[in-house]
């Protein structure tokens, strides 16, 4: 609770009541109020400071309620009505000038009649409508995020932040029902799939993100492919991200942040079943350990067994996470969590639809170019931890650690060459190893100099990453080649032993980062950003064709300082003006170097952005549209025909994205987006200068809306649509194979009703709802994925 010299914060004998006094009576006039959106009890805290109220309220009433943003010129009476608006408080007001806060009741009327003329401006009032939820709420169904902290490590309005970041809450996954992080993602403007099937990997404006995930803020281990089931919402942050988080692609990066033990308990379990005969269930449970609060704990369980629409292809997934959280006093807290993921799948990462001239061969969606018996397994484990101690209200200390080590037993036929409609394909089997650590230390603080608003941060990172694999590569009479149109599949793999094994390798690296960062704000309107990083970085690799103890490792040792600045202008509180320029140094040890060759050189970027931000209808719609000219040295790009990567000289990407997010009445919420990119190779010795870059887009973009039904016959049914849709793309940078460009079209539809105490709800998506044949991503000509034809996923899920 924040203590100034207008608020006196004190204990009433109600246990949980607490008091804001003041020895002013409210003030009838209108006064400026810039009060973000966020947890009601704050929100009237800093009404009471601002505007000289006293006020009474049992914190019982308040807990789990959020506030919408307050910004403009309000009397007393008209901020309290907007702050209560949805809450089902009801406020009244005594001679005395105390404001007691309370519960709607059917007869609430004002306890005391001789209420002063002076103070007539408040009167008793009950605001009815839907109800505002917090934002870690499970039954919360916003499509908008005020705030994100992956920007700036800060919880800051999105409308006061100089860069592009997108939030997708959980009530879109849900109505979307997103399995997988790339499902969700789709609804951000410049983000494209990447490459992999059954791997995490996206293209943010226009580059390769390399694995370029991070989990609450710390940097995830790459190539894993994520459940969604203990995601509270995902922020994808725009343009380099290197000052505050080190080893990133300068396309931007994509923060999971994880669902949070809450206070009061809550339970929920979740049947899905679909085409292809997939069957998910997931499992969700919270709430306190002790009667105090001071112990919390959630558990999330998921198991996936599917099949695909490409032939003999399946998946069988279990995921299991729980956390715990303890806070033993107001001012410290921690956090303990913990991953363990199993996955077993047949692999088609590295082998897809081939290119017959210009366009994907007329082959049927379905066609299986690798074989069955190319089966993959991974298993990962995950803990994290993480302490905050609070010193002051304006100053605290929070430390973050990772651990997470996964292990990959990899059977992968990748496609070499086509000849005569006869596809000659490779395989790469190996025993892979990876584990990371991730560390860091932030101080942050709020404090005032003359008419400038600081918050600052000074942190200190480290990450290392550890990666080894024995395997055989190349071809093999074990793998025969196959004909496209009419395939045989006779791959046998159980002759070949670890004794087979022709290549061994290590991919060490380490870094180590200082970094800083002020916020100014001055007059309320003009918000300015600066910071730097300063990294120490050691990237390696090694190779040997005989056992890892004959690998011979070589180390490149690389220092860089990158600066980053913004600004943000905000003639109206419902508008912001912004620009940023940044410079970024990322790794590019995501890739994997021919034999040989040496670890591929770090990465260097620098962007240019500037664009504006709009918030509507009380802070329920948000909007950014932003131009961004972005220009990175080192691009990583897959060797058409081989398992292995390299770098080209220079490349930029440049263009516009839009991004809609909220609701446009109480009923209707919608996300959408649109993005131009035009990304491109500005240097390179192969060629290939002036190509457009992989599976880029010039136009993208999505529409999804939600109609929701709160009264009458038809409360609880909700009915949802929505667009997805690219141009036509290059299946590899030398510009010879293109992949269509289509518009997929999805709906869904649910029903929620109450039954014993517990909220149930059945609901259909429909995927590719006109069966529209699409081709999703490519890694090279040889590698084109088709897209899922129309598909059916159904549920029904039961909370309590």
């Amino acid at each position: 609770m924040t203590l100034s010299k207008k608020t006196i914060t004190t204990f009433l004998s109600v246990p949980t009541a607490l008091m804001l006094s003041t020895a002013i009576h409210a003030e009838s006039g209108s006064r400026a109020l810039h009060i973000p959106a966020g947890r009601l009890s704050t929100a009237l805290n800093s009404l009471a400071e601002a505007s000289d109220l006293q006020m009474v309220y049992d914190t019982d009433v308040t807990k789990g309620l959020q506030s919408q943003a307050l910004n403009g010129n309000y009397t007393p009476a008209a901020a309290l009505q907007q702050l209560l608006q949805g809450s089902g408080l009801s406020y009244q007001l005594a001679d005395n000038g105390t404001v007691t806060i309370s519960r709607q009741t059917p007869s609430a009327q004002p306890q005391n009649t001789s209420i002063p003329p002076e103070a007539a401006v408040l009167p008793t009032v009950q605001v009815k409508g839907q109800a505002e939820y917090a934002t870690d709420d499970p039954y919360n169904t916003d499509y908008n995020r005020p705030n994100a902290t992956t920007a700036t490590k800060t919880d800051t309005p999105i409308m006061e932040t100089p860069v592009s970041i997108q939030v997708v809450p959980r009530a879109v996954m849900d109505d979307q029902q997103a399995i997988s992080v790339a499902d969700a993602v789709k609804n951000v403007s410049g983000v494209q799939p990447g490459g992999y099937t059954f791997y995490d990997n996206f293209i943010l404006r226009g580059f390769d993100a390399g694995g370029s995930t991070f989990r609450n803020g710390l940097r995830h281990q790459s190539t894993t492919s994520l459940e969604t089931a203990n995601l509270d919402r995902i922020e994808v942050l725009k343009g380099p991200a290197t000052v505050l988080f080190g080893r990133s692609e300068p396309g931007g990066l994509i923060n999971l942040t994880t669902k949070r033990p809450l206070e009061e308990a809550y339970y929920s379990i979740q049947q899905q079943f679909g085409s292809y005969d997939l069957y998910r269930t997931t499992i969700d449970a919270t709430g306190p350990v002790l009667e105090d609060r001071s112990l919390l704990y959630r558990m999330n369980l998921a198991y996936k067994d599917n099949n695909t629409f490409q032939d003999f292809v399946s998946q069988e997934s279990i995921f299991f996470a729980p956390s715990v959280t303890w806070r033993p006093t107001e001012k410290f807290e921690t956090n303990l969590d913990i991953e363990y993921q199993h996955n077993e799948f047949v692999d088609v990462s590295d082998i897809g639809i081939p290119a017959i001239g210009n366009r994907p061969a007329p082959l049927p969606i379905s066609r299986l170019l690798g074989d069955p018996a190319a089966k993959n397994r991974q298993e990962r484990i995950l803990v994290g931890l993480n302490w905050t101690y609070a010193f002051t209200d304006d100053w605290k200390l929070t430390n973050r650690f990772q651990y997470n080590d996964a292990a990959y037993n990899q059977n992968t036929l990748w496609a070499n060459y086509l000849d005569n409609d006869m596809l000659y394909r490779g395989l790469w089997q190996a025993d892979m190893n990876r584990t990371t650590y991730a560390t860091n230390l932030d101080l942050t603080g709020h404090f005032h100099t003359g008419i400038a608003e600081h918050n600052v941060l000074a942190g200190f990172d480290y990450y290392r990453f550890e990666a080894d694999y024995s395997a055989f590569a190349g071809e093999t009479p074990l793998v025969p080649p196959i004909d496209i149109f009419n395939p045989s599949y006779n791959v046998n793999l159980s002759s070949l032993t670890r004794n087979d094994y022709n290549q061994f390798g290590t991919f060490p690296e380490q870094w180590y980062g200082v970094y800083f960062q002020d916020q100014i704000t001055l007059w309320d309107r003009l918000h300015i950003l600066g910071g730097g990083r300063q990294d120490w970085a050691e990237i390696g690799s090694s190779f040997s064709d005989v056992s890892l103890a004959d690998a011979i490792e070589t180390t490149t040792r690389t220092d860089y300082f990158s600066p980053r600045v913004g600004i943000v202008y905000q003639p109206w509180h419902w508008l912001s003006v912004y620009g940023n320029y940044v410079e970024s140094l990322g790794s590019n040890n995501s890739g994997t170097p021919a034999p040989g060759t040496g670890s591929l050189s770090p990465q260097t970027a620098q962007q240019w952005e500037a664009g504006i931000k709009t918030e509507f209808f009380d802070g329920k719609l948000n909007s950014t549209l932003a131009y961004f000219d972005l220009t990175k040295q080192n691009t990583v790009t897959r060797i058409q025909g081989e398992p292995f990567d390299r770098t080209i000289g220079e490349a930029n990407s440049e263009g516009v994205e839009l991004d809609v997010s909220g609701q446009l009445t109480e009923n209707l919420s919608v996300i959408g987006s649109y993005a131009y990119t035009d990304a491109k190779i500005t240097k390179d010795f192969t060629g290939t200068e002036g190509n457009q870059l992989t599976s880029v887009p010039k136009n993208s973009g999505s529409l999804w809306a939600k109609y929701a039904f709160h009264d009458g016959v038809l409360n609880g049914l909700n009915f949802g649509s929505g667009i997805f849709a690219r141009s036509e793309r290059w299946a590899y940078i030398d510009n010879t194979a293109q992949m269509p460009g289509y518009v997929r079209w999805d709906a869904s539809v649910s029903y929620s009703f109450k039954q014993l105490g517990s909220k149930i709800t059945t609901q259909l998506n429909v995927y590719n709802l006109l069966d529209k044949k699409y081709y999703d991503h490519a890694n090279t000509n040889l590698t084109i994925q088709p897209g899922m034809p129309l598909t059916f996923l159904g549920s029904v899920r039961v909370e309590f």
